[in-house]
Order: C-alpha cells, then sequence, then structure tokens
C-alpha cells in the first residue's frame, strides 16, 4: 500500500517554472515505478512523465519532452516533477501515482493515486 501527496501546484506565467512534489508513505517506495499525469477540464487524464524504481530510466509525453524533469529520491520518499518553459496548455490538475510495471505511461497500469494539485498558467 503507498499513499501519496502532491504539492507544489500554483499560478504562473507563461514562461516561468513550477516543481511539483509527491510524498510517498510506506517502506516499499522504491519498488514502484512512478508517474505524473494530468487532466485538463473536460479532457481525459493522460501521461506527463515515469520513472523507473531507481531513478535511472525516464519516459516523457512529447508535449513535455525538453521542458519537464522528473526525478526522484528514495531516501526520502519523493519524486518531483520540475516544469520549466510553462505554457497555457499545462494548465491542469497534475497526479502523481505508482505502479508495479516499468516506466508505464498507461493510467490503468498505475495502482496509487495521490488527489492532485492545480497548476495553471497564465498567457
Amino acid at each position: 500500500q503507498v499513499q501519496l501527496v502532491e504539492s507544489g501546484g500554483g499560478l504562473v506565467q507563461a514562461g516561468g517554472s513550477l516543481r511539483l512534489s509527491c510524498a510517498a508513505s510506506g517502506r516499499t517506495f522504491s519498488s514502484y515505478g512512478m508517474g505524473w499525469f494530468r487532466q485538463a477540464p473536460g479532457k481525459d487524464r493522460e501521461f506527463v512523465a515515469a520513472i523507473s524504481r531507481g531513478g535511472g530510466s525516464t519516459s516523457y509525453a512529447d508535449s513535455v519532452k525538453g521542458r519537464f524533469t522528473i526525478s526522484r529520491d528514495n531516501a526520502k520518499n519523493m519524486v518531483y516533477l520540475q516544469m520549466n518553459s510553462l505554457k497555457p496548455e499545462d494548465t491542469a490538475v497534475y497526479y502523481c501515482a505508482a505502479t508495479t510495471n516499468y516506466l508505464g505511461t498507461i493510467v490503468r497500469t498505475y495502482d496509487y493515486w495521490g488527489q492532485g494539485t492545480q497548476v495553471t498558467v497564465s498567457s
């Protein structure tokens, strides 16, 4: 069982940066691949980024590649999403999730989800 709590969302101007954090409970955090997803109003939840159990491999959606960076600190049970060069189309609720799959990019393959944090990018 893993419980996830996101933080770090907020309002930022286009071109700005935000760093999202996700705190995980449980002693088995390093057993899970971690991912970030987002959901804009009226749209399906979509994959943003994923990181392997040890942090050595990552995967990104094409829409964020080169702008976002996912990382994790297994000693602190934390996963992060550094978001640079933000665009209005990045506006969404961002969710942290845990999976037993390797670099999962599909929503249904994730077992545990946080409550989400709102990111709003103004033009």
